[in-house]
């Protein structure tokens, strides 16, 4: 009996929801194209096949409707999808409109409440607190941590080198986590030679689950129940007593440094610093940061740290392979800044500097493929922007993959040309944002170009590229990072 009495009361709160949702539209997104959503699944049926249609569809989509679209990602929820330079000039460079979407929410139980994630009074004190970690000065110390792990990455490329085929994904990115490893908790934990262990399994695990998460229409209730909800709970319990008992002897350090008041070693050398060395000595409104604000931060540095550096670089040496004439530049530039032992020498930071024509390749690589293809924003308050009215709380996803390959802001956008940044600066700024712009932007930009020009110019100067036989056609995917599904194979000849 009582079901006959809850189902018509449970039907009209239904409609008079869509009533209420209906109008609210109407008022709101007028004239805003995009796909028409098809029953109960939104545009989502476009997406079946999974992340490896990603970046096409929505390229489609873009194609299609214009610039600024609409997507339905469900029945009654919808996100705006926008390359338009001016909504993304307003949008990157406000410091109103600077939540991130509910899609970064599903990093939540791993990276808490770092940079990343973060919003608000919390992001802001830590960002003010955690910003001089990046300057150029104490960067330069990170360059002995790039040449070191790099000539382990060396060592591993040379038992490969004269194969016809080498999938480089998976080492770049174990050299990645072995560099910040180090530069964010001061710790070797030799991810190249033992790239099974317990932790850095469970970071490559948390990835997945993450990736898993965004594209997954399971509520968190039923998600719950599965067998990678556990996953995710044994690979978070390895990862925080790791980043924990790192952090807990650091400050044990750290008190013992304050008693001594001693920066060097028992040599009288000067002790290099990790970044968690200096976020133990930062303070917020008096206080220092507490164990879990230390824990979060610094796996937002491994997380932010690793996979997208390590995208960049697989996608940098696998354009570097398939265009030989830029290969050519570059190896004359390298020995020009080396004319003694080009194959040998280990860069300084003021040699790194000169490195002009190698930081066009890594401009164009990213620009080609930005590891974060997408940044999502929450409108803080309506926005009304050339005559339309967007609701407070919508869901934005800025598209820098989209505004990179658009003809509107390069030319022949889908070819390989370093030389289009010989005299970038300056021009068109949020059409090109791999680091994302504004207030938000990426803190360690500067750590990340560092890191890529020293490992590629170790690896220029070591082998010859070219491309993997049979020919490798990259499945690209935008996950937690770009990737390619299907790795990414080049081949090695030592010089």
């Amino acid at each position: 009996m009582w079901i006959i009495l809850v189902l018509p009361i449970a039907a009209y709160i239904f409609i008079h929801f869509v009533i209420g949702r209906v109008k609210n539209q109407s008022k709101y997104l007028r004239n805003v194209p995009g796909k028409k959503p098809f029953m109960i699944f939104g545009n989502l049926l476009d997406f079946l096949p999974g992340s490896i249609v990603f970046l096409d569809t929505l390229m489609g989509y873009l194609k299609t409707y214009g610039d600024t679209i609409i997507f339905h990602d469900g029945l009654f929820s919808w996100l705006l999808l926008t390359i338009d330079y001016e909504l993304n000039e307003f949008l990157y460079s406000s410091s109103v409109h600077i939540e991130k979407s509910d899609q970064y929410e599903f990093f939540h139980e791993w990276l808490g409440q770092g940079l990343l994630t973060s919003t608000g009074s919390t992001w802001k004190n830590h960002r003010k607190v955690i910003t001089p970690s990046f300057h150029f000065s104490i960067l330069q110390q990170f360059v002995g941590v790039f040449n070191s792990v790099g000539d382990n990455l060396v060592k591993k490329l040379e038992s490969e080198a004269g194969k016809d085929s080498v999938e480089i994904s998976q080492l770049i990115s174990l050299y990645a986590l072995d560099v910040i490893c180090e530069a964010a908790m001061g710790v070797k934990i030799q991810a190249l030679e033992a790239g099974n262990s317990e932790y850095v399994k469970s970071i490559k695990e948390m990835c997945n689950i993450v990736s898993y998460r965004i594209f997954s229409c399971l509520p968190l209730s039923l998600y719950k129940l599965t067998w990678t909800y556990y996953k995710e709970k044994r690979a978070l319990k390895t990862i925080h007593k790791h980043v924990d008992t790192v952090i807990s002897q650091r400050i044990e350090e750290h008190n013992q440094k304050g008693k001594t008041n001693s920066d060097v070693d028992e040599f009288g050398v000067k002790k290099r610093l990790a970044f968690l060395d200096m976020l133990l000595d930062a303070r917020i409104d008096g206080r220092a940061l507490t164990m879990k604000e230390l824990r979060d931060e610094v796996n937002t540095f491994m997380f932010e740290g690793h996979d997208t550096t390590s995208s960049a670089l697989s996608f940098a040496l696998f354009l570097i392979a398939a265009h030989p004439e830029v290969q050519d530049k570059l190896f004359n530039e390298q020995t020009q800044i080396f004319p003694l032992d080009w194959k040998n020498a280990r860069a300084s930071h003021k040699e790194l500097t000169e490195m002009k024509y190698l930081d066009m390749v890594i401009k164009e690589t990213l620009r080609l493929y930005p590891p974060v293809a997408f940044f999502a924003r929450k409108l803080a308050q309506d926005v009304e922007f050339k005559g339309v009215l967007y609701p407070k709380g919508l869901k934005v996803m800025l598209f820098p993959y989209g505004c990179h390959r658009s003809p509107k802001y390069f030319s022949e956008p889908e070819k390989f040309i370093p030389e289009r940044f010989e005299n970038w600066a300056g021009k068109l700024p949020f059409a090109y944002t791999p680091f994302s712009a504004g207030p938000r932007n990426c803190i360690g930009q500067k750590f990340a170009g560092l890191e890529m020009l020293a490992t590629l110019s170790k690896i220029i100067r070591k082998f010859k590229l070219a491309p993997a036989k049979p020919e490798h056609r990259m499945q690209m995917a935008a996950e937690t990072i770009l990737i390619s599904k299907n790795g990414v194979k080049i081949s090695l000849e030592k010089r």
